[in-house]
C-alpha cells in the first residue's frame, strides 16, 4: 500500500517562527507540494512526485528574497503555492498574519490585490487577442476598482511607470519585443498596488542586455512602491544583483539561507559552493577553481535517503547517506542543512 505523502515529515524550519517578528510580511511553514503519479486501468496513484518537500522561510517587509537552484528543484512550484495557483499538499503560508491556505474564494480574491506574480515567459503570459490596455486594465474590472475614463488613465500611467508610452495601450502583444512584453507583465502586476510580488524567473527568457534593464526597473519600482519580492531564478549572478537574502533549493528542499553578501563570500553547503563556482568571472587572468558536480539531479519520485545531495557530493560520508541533515543556524542569520558544514 502506498505511503501517505504527509508521513515521514522532517523539520526544515527557517530563521524565526510566525510570532517572533512583526516585520514579516510573508511566512512559509513546512510547505509541501506532492504531485500524484497515476497509472494502471483505474488511474490509481502509483507514486508521489515531491516537488516541494517541507520548506520554511520568512520574508521581511520591503526586502527581496531570492530563491535559486537547478531546474526542477521546486522554486516555481513554491511561488505558485504561496499564491495558491497550486494547491499545497500541506503546510501553511501567512500573509500579514493571515493564513492564506484557510481562505475561502472571496477572501482569496481580495488577497489577490496584495499578492501578484510576474511570469517567466513574456510571450505565453499575455493574451494575444487582447490589447495591452485590456491586459493591464483587466484587474480593475475584476475587482471593480475603476472603469471607463479612469481605467484608461490608470493604464496609461502604469505604462509610463514601466518605461512604455501611453499609445502602446492600443497595440497587441505580438507588436512588442521580449523586453517590452515583460514590462507589460510588470505593469499588470503593479495595477492593484500589491505589497508582495512573486518574480518567477522574470529575466531568464530575455537577452543579457535587456536583463539588466528589467532588473534595474524592478529595483526602482521596489523603492517607489515599497514592494516586497520573492525573486525566483537559476542564475546566481542575477540573484546577487537584486536580492537582500538568498535561499538555495535542491530537490524540493532548502539547503542554505542567508544574506546575499554572506552567501556569495562564505557559502557553507557544497551544493551552493558548486553553483557559485560556475559563475563566470569577467577577467581572463583570474583563476577560479571550478567545482564540477558529477551525475544528474536524482528523481523527485525516489529522492535519496539521508541528505538528498549526497549522491553528487565529493565530501559525502556515511552519516550523509543515512540521516537527513538538520536545518540549523551555522552563523548569525546563516542557515544550512549539512552534516559537515561548520
Amino acid at each position: 500500500m502506498l505511503d501517505n505523502p504527509l508521513n515521514n515529515s522532517s523539520s526544515n524550519t527557517a530563521n524565526d517562527g510566525p510570532d517572533t517578528n512583526d516585520s514579516f510580511l510573508l511566512e512559509v511553514h513546512n510547505l509541501k507540494k506532492y504531485f500524484p503519479l497515476r497509472g494502471g486501468v483505474f488511474s490509481r496513484v502509483q507514486a508521489w512526485i515531491k516537488a516541494v518537500d517541507d520548506i520554511s522561510f520568512n520574508v521581511y517587509q520591503g526586502e527581496t528574497l531570492g530563491l535559486v537552484g537547478e531546474s526542477g528543484c521546486g522554486k516555481t512550484t513554491t511561488g505558485k503555492c504561496i499564491l495558491r495557483l497550486e494547491e499545497p499538499t500541506s503546510g501553511s503560508v501567512f500573509f500579514e498574519g493571515k493564513d492564506v491556505f484557510e481562505m475561502d474564494a472571496e477572501q482569496l480574491r481580495i488577497l489577490r490585490r496584495e499578492m501578484q506574480i510576474i511570469f517567466q515567459d513574456p510571450y505565453g503570459s499575455l493574451n494575444p487577442r487582447m490589447t495591452v490596455g485590456d491586459i493591464v486594465g483587466e484587474a480593475f474590472i475584476i475587482h471593480g476598482i475603476a472603469s471607463g475614463r479612469e481605467r484608461h488613465e490608470r493604464v496609461e500611467e502604469l505604462l509610463k511607470v514601466v518605461g512604455l508610452s501611453p499609445y502602446h495601450a492600443r497595440r497587441y502583444p505580438h507588436e512588442f519585443s521580449g523586453g517590452q512584453r515583460q514590462r507589460i507583465g510588470i505593469a499588470r502586476a503593479l495595477a492593484l498596488r500589491p505589497k508582495l510580488i512573486i518574480c518567477d524567473e522574470p529575466v531568464s527568457a530575455l537577452d543579457v542586455s535587456i536583463q539588466s534593464q528589467i532588473l534595474n526597473l524592478l529595483n526602482d519600482l521596489q523603492d517607489e512602491f515599497q514592494l516586497t519580492y520573492v525573486f525566483i531564478a537559476h542564475n546566481l549572478s542575477v540573484v546577487q544583483h537584486i536580492s537582500d537574502r538568498v535561499g538555495v533549493m535542491y530537490l524540493g528542499r532548502l539547503v542554505e539561507l542567508t544574506d546575499s553578501e554572506t552567501l556569495y563570500s562564505s557559502p557553507k553547503h557544497p551544493y551552493t559552493q558548486a553553483l557559485l563556482s560556475a559563475i563566470p568571472v569577467p577577467d581572463p587572468d583570474h583563476e577560479k577553481e571550478r567545482i564540477v558536480l558529477e551525475g544528474d539531479v536524482p528523481s523527485s519520485l525516489e529522492p535519496p535517503s539521508g541528505c538528498s545531495f549526497h549522491t553528487r557530493c565529493s565530501y559525502c560520508q556515511d552519516i550523509c547517506k543515512d540521516a537527513r541533515p538538520e536545518w540549523r543556524e551555522a552563523g548569525k542569520g546563516h542557515f544550512v542543512a549539512c552534516h559537515l558544514a561548520g
